[in-house]
């Protein structure tokens, strides 16, 4: 059985499935088989970068698997370097042809990098690769409210996606609420933490699981989409890939998701987007 999740609409026009497959920290020498694994069992969104090194065998994955392309949604990233070096357009090219889709589904600025001072300028690059329909649609990744604010200042142009840090102990409440009043749909790396917490033995997470007879994990993505964030978990494992996306089947009581919300310590385990920046 094909697994399926919802998708929801971005500014762009576009429809973005709200449960993704990510492919960070998966060797490209795997890759492939991972992405076709996944599309075996029911993904539909793939989400990549350029500082991965694994774009070309992505999109190797997408076309063996004789899905048709409008029905993958692909997402790849700005590298930090290319970014900060003004290579903005160079790099969208060489992505566009590692990947070898014919087109991008979601073209991300991976870090402002503050300190460089070239994220607004970088961002009005980005808006000329959806204005021709190279990419489809166009995001950032890791903005905060400061950094969003002054991209749509200068250009007009609000982007469809920010990809950031988001789990039950770090919720992005306030960005979350700035998002939506701009349409902006928030996405969320380290749905399920990355194991740098013990997530699944919160007691709500745990409670729940037990209620609903699913896994802590489980729980945890049904929580995103309840929440109406895009999650991407990822794993190597095919079983693990299908109990991921295997969601729709319960629901969160409003009990069970209030639990969960006041589990929310607003402290990141990764870095402040204001520290990372490019020499």
């Amino acid at each position: 059985m094909v697994l399926s999740v919802p998708s929801l609409p971005l500014n762009s026009g576009a429809q973005i499935p709200q449960i993704g497959f990510g492919v960070f920290l998966i060797k490209p020498e795997v890759t492939q088989q991972a992405v076709e694994d996944a599309l075996e069992v029911g993904y539909r969104h793939i989400d990549t970068a350029t500082g991965y090194g694994n774009e070309a065998e992505v999109g190797a994955a997408v076309r063996a698997s004789g899905i048709s392309r409008e029905d993958v949604f692909v997402t790849t990233k700005l590298r930090n370097d290319h970014h900060a070096a003004g290579d903005v357009e160079g790099a969208f090219e060489r992505s566009l042809e590692a990947l070898d889709l014919g087109y991008i589904d979601l073209y991300l600025i991976h870090w402002p990098m503050p300190k460089n001072d070239r994220y607004a300028e970088t961002w009005r690059t980005f808006t000329g690769f959806s204005a021709d329909g190279r990419a489809r649609s166009i995001g950032v990744s890791n903005f905060t409210i400061p950094h969003l604010e002054r991209i749509i200042a200068e250009t007009g142009v609000t982007p469809a996606v920010n990809q950031v840090e988001l789990h039950p102990t770090f919720q992005q409440r306030e960005l979350r609420a700035f998002q939506a009043q701009h349409g902006i749909e928030t996405e969320a790396w380290a749905p399920l933490g990355q194991g740098r917490y013990d997530i699944f033995n919160l007691a709500p997470i745990k409670a729940a699981a037990e209620a609903h007879d699913v896994t802590p994990a489980q729980v945890v993505l049904r929580w995103h989409l309840q929440t109406g964030v895009i999650a991407l978990p990822k794993s190597s494992s095919k079983e693990r890939m299908r109990e991921n996306l295997d969601i729709a089947k319960f629901e969160l009581t409003a009990e069970e998701m209030a639990a969960i919300d006041a589990l929310d310590e607003n402290t990141r385990l990764a870095a402040d987007p204001d520290d990372i920046n490019v020499d």
